[in-house]
């Protein structure tokens, strides 16, 4: 049973992957998707984010964020999952566990939140914690790299909601999660 308390907000993950499931290279390269998003067309990202006013991210996916040379979130509510990480960056708010994480989202008013990151998606997955996915499907194979997806100890039963063929072999599917 999940410790994880009530949530007054709603979910929705928006992320890339490899046709096999990996969303970056072992060593956490993205150059794959890099080279290749543009030539997707509009992917719909821009309206997604117009809806999102809270996102929440593990700490590498915070960490590949400072490599960017800018702030991909401004105006926007961030906090970062993380158990190691120390910050003062005054984009962000670390919170330690899960739960502490659904009670700062809950008290901060947050109604819509982007989650962002592998393990983060693993776990709000694991917790019952979301409620949309959409996933745009790169016409790569990477054969080895950060799987979207770990294990899980049952089914999660998904509706289809859409599914849109985009530039260049691109496919974006987004489901419900129920």
């Amino acid at each position: 049973m999940s410790t994880t308390p009530q949530r007054s907000f709603r979910t929705r993950v928006f992320i890339a992957t490899s046709l096999d499931g990996f969303i970056a290279r072992p060593d956490g390269n993205l150059d794959w998707l890099t080279e290749r998003g543009e030539k997707a067309g509009d992917t719909g990202y821009d309206a997604f984010i117009a809806d999102i006013d809270t996102i929440v991210m593990g700490r590498n996916t915070y960490e590949k964020t400072q490599t960017f040379g800018f702030w991909p979130y401004e105006g926007l509510n961030v906090s970062v999952l993380s158990t190691r990480l120390d910050s003062d960056d005054p984009n962000i708010t670390v919170e330690r566990d899960l739960a502490a994480l659904v009670h700062h989202l809950n008290a901060s008013g947050a109604a819509n939140v982007y989650v962002d990151g592998g393990q983060l998606v693993q776990s709000f997955l694991r917790e019952g914690l979301l409620d949309e996915i959409t996933i745009t499907t790169a016409p790569v194979l990477l054969g080895s790299g950060i799987s979207l997806f770990g294990a899980l100890d049952h089914d999660i039963e998904l509706e289809h909601r859409t599914t849109t063929t985009l530039a260049e072999g691109f496919v974006q599917s987004t489901y419900a999660i129920n």
